[in-house]
Parts: C-alpha cells; structure tokens; sequence
C-alpha cells in the first residue's frame, strides 16, 4: 500500500526547475511523483517498500527549502539514557520518520516528517511496543496548517521585502531611462555622465538582481538551466560590455554604453515576478482556505474527564463536544444538543444548515449558537474535508498529455534560446560587421524568452478553476474531465435522492369520521420503535406538527403487510390495503376516495381501529425544490436529459411530467442503467450519468462524465469525475459551466505563451525590439497568463 506525500517547495522560479525535479525523484524506486510550479507543491506517491528519505535527499541535492511537519512527545518509562537511545533507534527504522532527537533529562522526543506520511498515533503505538508511554505534548504538533500559516506570514514578508526591492531599482533605473527617453524628443538632449550610469546601474545589476546570478547558479550546479540564466546572461552581457567601453573608452563612451538596457529589463522582471507570485498566490487560495479549515485540537471525554488534545489523538468512537463559535474538529454524529451550522467553505451552501440528535458532522463547519455533543465518526484521512483536500489537490497536481510535450519543451526551452541568442549575435557580427548590433539583438533574445509563461499556462488556470469550483461544492476529479465535459450531449440522472429528497414524507393525510390529530398521535405511537422508512415518515410528520405521540403496547410488525398493536386499549392495524383486506376490514371508503382523487404516486397507508377504517396516509419521495431549475438549466444548454429510474411506472412518469422531462424510464436494474448509456454512447452521444448511490455505480463508471451527489455513498465519490458536496442538482449544470470556462482558460493560456515567444524571438534576433521592451513583454507574458486565469475567479452559478 502506498502513501500520498504533500510538500510545499520553495527555490523553483520557472517551469523548467519543477520539470527536472520532477524527473528526479521519478527516477527513484517506488516514487512517482508530480510537481506543480503555479503551486509549489509536489505530490509524491511512495512506496511501502521506498523510504520517505529518498525524497529528502532528492531535495536537498537539488537545494530546495521544503515543509516538514514535526511531533513532541512525552515519554513515560525511560530509566537511562540507553533507553532514550534506543527508543531513537528503532524510530529511525521507520522509513517515514526524517529525523528524531531525544532529551533524556526532559523525557521529550521531537521527529519530523512529511505531510501523508506518518500518522502520530502510529509513532505512539510503536513506543508503547518498546515498553514505554507517549502522549503528544499539547500546542508542539507542527502540522500542515501550522505549516501553512507561517508559510503565509513569510511569503507577505518576503513580498514587502519584493517590492521594496522593485522601489529601490526603479528608483535607481528612472534616472537611465530618463535620459534614453529623451532621444526621442525634439531639441533635448540629455545624456547622464557614463560613470554616473554605471553608478546607478551596478547596485541594480548585483543587488536587486542577486536572485537571477544565485538561482543560474544552483540551476547549473542540477545540471539545467532556467530563466534565471537568460536573465543573468543577457544583462551581463550588456553590463559588462558598457563596462568594458567605458574603461577602455573612458568619457567618450558616452552614447556607447547600455547600462540603461541592463537595468531596465532587471527592474521590469523583477516587478513581474513580483505581481506573478501575488497572483500564484491567489490562485491556490482556495486550498488554502480549505486547509485552514483544519482544527488543532478537540475538547475530548476521556476517563468521565473533559479536556483538550490535538485532534491527531482523537479515535473512532470518542466523546467530543463543541461550543458555540467553534469549529467543529472531527467528523460525527450528533448525540446531544441542536445547531445551526456554516458549511459555506465545504459544500457552497450559503445558508445555515439546522443540525440536530442523530445527524451528521462535518469537520471543518463552524457551529453556531447551540452546544453540541458528538460521536466521532472518521477521523485523519478518512474525515471528509480531508478528503475534499484531497481531491482537489490531486486535481490541482494533474496533467493533461499534452503537457507532457509543454514540459519536454521547457525542459530544452533554455537551451534553445541561448543558442538562439549566440547565432542571432553571429550573424550580426559575421555577416553584417555589426558587433554591437548583435550583442544588442542577442540580448533581447535571452531577456523576451518566456518559459514560466509556458509552465504556468495549465496549471494556473487549472488551479483557479477547481478551486473556485470547490468553493461552490464541487470537486472536479482530475484535468482530462474538464477537457470531457464541454463535449456533453446527453445527461442522464438517477431520480431517488437525486431530483427527489430521497426520504419518504407524508404529503396527505385522509380521514373518516376520525379526528386528525388523534389518527396521526396514534398512528405514530404503534410505529415510534420501527425503523422501516415509511414508519419513520409518518414519526417525522407527527413530530412537525408538535403532536404528543400515545403510548402504544403489544406492537407487533405483519411482515410484507404493515404493524399492529393496542392504543388505549383499541385494536390499531395500519399497512398495506392487503393488510386490511386480511383482517376483513370494509376499505370501500378508501377505495373510493383514491378513484376520485386520482392519488397512485407513492406508497399508501391504511389505519383501521377497533375494526374500521379511520384513515389513510399518502407517502412519497418529494422533488428538490431545486430539481426543475436544474433540468430547465440544462435543456437551455441544449443538453438531452433522461430519467433512470428502478421505482414503479406512474412514480417515474409523474416525476417526469412535474420536471417537464420528454425522455424517462421505470424499472431499470443497476445494469440496465449502463445499458441504456451504452446505448446513447452507440450512437455517437457524450453523456453524463448523475447518481448518488451504490446503485448508482456501474453506470457512473460507464458514463464518459459521472457526476455524484454529495449525500451519496463512498462508492460513488470514487467512482465520479466531479462530485457534487451538496444535495443540489443545479449544480451538475453549473459543474459543466465551470469545466467549460476553464479549459477553455487552458486553451487560451497556451495560447498566448507560444505566440509570445513564436513572434518575439523573431523580432528580438532582428533587432526590432530593444533589451528593455524584451523585458517588459517578457514579464508581461508570465502576468498576462496568470491574470486570465485568475478571471475565473469571478464565476458565479447562474442561479
């Protein structure tokens, strides 16, 4: 069984950088990894059998800072320092822990790992097999929020530091291109000293531009080269050679030198890197969001004791209790107390949801004004907002096959400009006696390649797009769904739980020459223990309407017919008509009444008392309210919509007429309902399969798109392309818009990332454009991606 690692990497500054790393830890036995630029993240998956060092030292050989989370324990048991010892010992066999160390005097572990890799009560389990106790030391878990908070304090700092840099350089750089600026206006001429130029130029070039000469340099060291060595090669370039003008030429290398070109295309890039990373930024801030969602600890009953622990040590079963205001830590189940809660940044849901005794909890929701007790449920992976990171991290990490070949060109991209700029040079120089010409056109060649554009066209837009979409409550599986999804012509939805709530309710109640009220207290009291669904609907009913249930005794249940029993001291049989027949109870009155009302959709329970019959009960799985917008949305869209459905004939053809649906079929099977895609798909037809249960699986799995409810089961999620977090078939339609919008951003990314470098080598090599213009269309390129992109963000459901 393998594990997901997720690190955050720091140190990679073009698309170039996160190929090769990429490929490095590929090479590794049992890694298989995937590493994403616009996120700074690689997701790795490994091996049992790989250890997570070989990771470590594929990161330290390539010198990238990278996240580790890190656990304090306590220790109970040691009696030397032998024991410390070997307690370190036989936690460094475990192949995910990096590093340990062991204070004997203060009884104190600290290890570190990688994010999926190790689960703390593992660490504890195996300290307990040694002979000792270990309890996690309170506030000292360095988690993955943790992880992410400081991250996000040291990225705003290191921004402010960014940008007092682009101050700093633009003020030195102003002055130069002042004075170049003037040549091009009548009667000024105004040429600063050429010392003074080099003055003002040498602090931009080695300071301001440190950053492209260190990260050419650890580029080289790996075997690669990357923007950063067309930056520092080509302002060199212009640098040194004003340099060598001006001492061999002293003064009379005024109007010769190009100190101005060097400095200029330094203070544009580094401007553009810096909007580039506030926009990166921006586009990971959903996951982000989501991972901040994560509680640290839970208030936990543990021997008849209330008190606070990390939530790594909460477990399956335990007591947890939340007070108004907090988050609620853990997945469960609700055995005291009522709520509203906000699962606005989990399911898009922008109200509210009223939570009470037996329902469930989302980790990651925030309760409101009641106290709640709860049973846990799921915890670590298995909770499910981490299961939601999950899946739009492994989203936000895919790639398409065509950017494979992005990748295999970024990987050569460098090398292939810089060859490109040592010809363009030659030929000035060889073929035209143009030494400063070429050097000039060379130059802005090096400086208007764009290779972070190229590598940020799919991810960027990727990113912003499931992340939006997740906002909304939906998860979109992985980048070739989103290719998939504006090729749909037909969708196909389950009805139970999917248009409808899923859950019998009592829509009408008749009775004859029998009190209203009295029939519903009694028909609930004789079915208060049964748990069959229709028994439970008319309980529901009963309790809405804040009618005291009567006491029932000598319950008993008539299997395939209904229940009977005694209610104040009266026979109560209440069933199926077959039922009543059987107990030679007259149903003329009931038969009567459904012939001239015309009430065949759902199920219908007779109530007999004392031997006649007092009434009749009308049950059925109501439609969302949101259901006939749903269809109404598709079918603008010009999307063919079919209802599957395995209940009976007039159920099925009601709900369709209700929802306006030409196209619907009663009866079908689990494997029928794959029949009938196979069917459409025979015909040449892309189609989505809606569903929402276990039942509901074959034919997601046969769908070209499956789309899952969020009420639905596990089997379902995995099986689905983009899975729906709340009970809202309007949100299949808006699923299929935002697949739409973002490949279509992928498209035009890519787009623009080749046309900028296919017409601006070009005209750079033919001298049409100067360093300085190279260098703003090249930190324009990467911001241009980048900002069209980030447009996603603005999507709304258009409901």
């Amino acid at each position: 069984m393998s594990k997901t690692l997720s690190i955050s990497i720091e140190g990679m500054s073009c698309a170039g950088c996160a190929s090769k790393l990429e490929s490095a830890l590929n090479s590794e036995n049992g890694i298989e990894a995937r590493v994403n630029f616009a996120l700074n993240t690689a997701q790795i998956n490994i091996a049992d059998i790989t250890s997570s060092h070989a990771v470590k030292a594929v990161l330290d050989d390539k010198n990238y800072i990278y996240d580790t989370e890190e656990l304090s324990l306590s220790i109970n048991g040691w009696s030397c320092a032998n024991c410390a010892t070997k307690t370190v010992s036989k936690l460094l066999l475990n192949k995910d822990i990096l590093t340990v160390d062991a204070n004997f005097a203060s009884e104190k572990i600290t290890l570190t790992y990688f994010s999926g890799g190790l689960v703390p009560a593992d660490v504890i389990n195996l300290i307990i097999n040694l002979g000792y106790q270990a309890t996690v030391n309170q506030g000292t878990v360095v988690s993955q929020t943790e992880n992410l908070l400081a991250r996000t304090i040291e990225s705003k700092r290191k921004n402010k530091q960014q940008l007092f840099y682009v101050i700093i350089s633009a003020l030195l750089t102003l002055p130069l291109l002042a004075a170049m600026l003037t040549m091009f206006i009548d009667n000024i001429h105004f040429m600063l000293p050429v010392w003074l130029q080099l003055v003002l130029a040498t602090p931009v070039q080695f300071f301001i531009g440190r950053r492209y000469y260190l990260g050419a340099y650890k580029s080289l060291k790996n075997g690669a080269a990357n923007m950063d060595v067309l930056v520092a090669t080509g302002t060199s370039a212009a640098y040194f050679y004003s340099l060598y003008l001006l001492l061999t030429l002293g003064e009379n290398a005024q109007g010769l030198v190009y100190f101005e070109a060097s400095a200029v295309v330094i203070t544009l890039i580094s401007l553009g890197k810096y909007l580039e990373e506030n926009a990166k930024q921006s586009t990971s801030s959903a996951i982000n969001e989501l991972m901040m969602l994560r509680p640290e600890v839970a208030m936990v009953k543990r021997g008849g004791e209330w008190s606070k622990m990390p939530v790594e040590e909460v477990v399956i079963g335990d007591e947890v209790r939340i007070l108004a205001g907090d988050k609620v830590p853990v997945d469960g189940i609700i055995i005291d107390g009522s709520s509203e809660l906000d699962e606005s940044m989990l399911t898009g849901e922008s109200l509210p949801v009223f939570k009470t005794i037996g329902e469930t909890l989302i980790g990651g929701s925030i309760n409101g004004t009641g106290i709640l007790l709860l049973r846990v449920s799921a915890v670590g992976k298995e909770s499910s907002l981490n299961k939601i990171i999950s899946l739009v991290e492994t989203a936000q990490m895919a790639k398409a096959p065509f950017q494979q070949l992005v990748d295999k060109i970024s990987n050569i991209f460098v090398p292939v400009v810089l060859a490109i700029a040592a010809i363009t040079f030659l030929t000035w120089y060889l073929g035209f006696d143009d030494f400063e010409g070429g050097l000039i056109a060379a130059v802005a060649v090096l400086v208007i390649a764009c290779p972070c554009a190229l590598g940020l066209a799919t991810p960027a837009a990727l990113v912003t797009g499931t992340g939006t979409a997740a906002r909304q409550g939906i998860l979109i599986k992985d980048i070739d769904t989103l290719q998939k999804t504006h090729k749909i012509t037909d969708v196909m939805l389950d009805k139970t739980g999917t248009l409808t709530q899923g859950k019998p309710e009592v829509i009408a109640v008749h009775c004859f020459n029998y009190t209203i009220d009295t029939l519903i207290r009694r028909a609930a009291g004789v079915q208060e223990l049964s748990e069959h669904p229709l028994a439970k609907s008319i309980i529901r009913y009963a309790k809405d309407k804040q009618l005291t249930l009567l006491t029932a005794s000598q319950v008993e249940t008539v299997l395939g017919y209904g229940i009977k029993g005694y209610v104040a001291e009266e026979p109560i049989f209440i069933g199926n008509r077959e039922l009543m027949l059987a107990e030679n109870i007259n149903t003329q009155n009931g038969d009567s009444l459904l012939a001239k009302s015309g009430e065949h959709v759902g199920s219908h329970m007779w109530i007999a008392i004392a031997g006649e019959l007092v009434g009749l009960f009308i049950i059925a799985d109501t439609l969302r309210a949101e259901s006939l917008a749903a269809i109404s949305l598709l079918q603008q869209a010009n999307i063919n919509t079919t209802i599957l459905s395995g209940d009976n004939d007039v159920s099925v053809a009601t709900i369709a007429k209700a929802l306006q649906v030409g196209s619907y079929y009663a009866h079908v099977k689990p494997e029928q309902k794959s029949i009938y895609i196979q069917d459409r798909q025979k015909l040449g037809k892309y189609v989505a399969m809606v569903g929402d249960g276990i039942n509901d699986a074959p034919a997601l799995a046969q769908a070209d798109i499956s789309i899952a409810m969020g009420s639905g089961s596990d089997v379902a999620m995995e099986t689905a392309n983009i899975t729906l977090l709340r009970n809202d078939p309007r949100l299949v339609s808006a699923a299929m818009d935002i697949s739409k919008l973002t490949w279509r951003k992928i498209q035009q990314n890519l787009f623009w990332a080749f046309i900028f470098n296919i017409i601006g080598l070009p005209l750079a090599a033919g001298g049409y454009l100067s360093p300085e213009l190279a260098g703003a269309a090249m930190a324009f390129s990467s911001i241009a991606v980048l900002s069209n992109s980030l447009l996603i963000k603005r999507w709304k459901p258009n409901f």
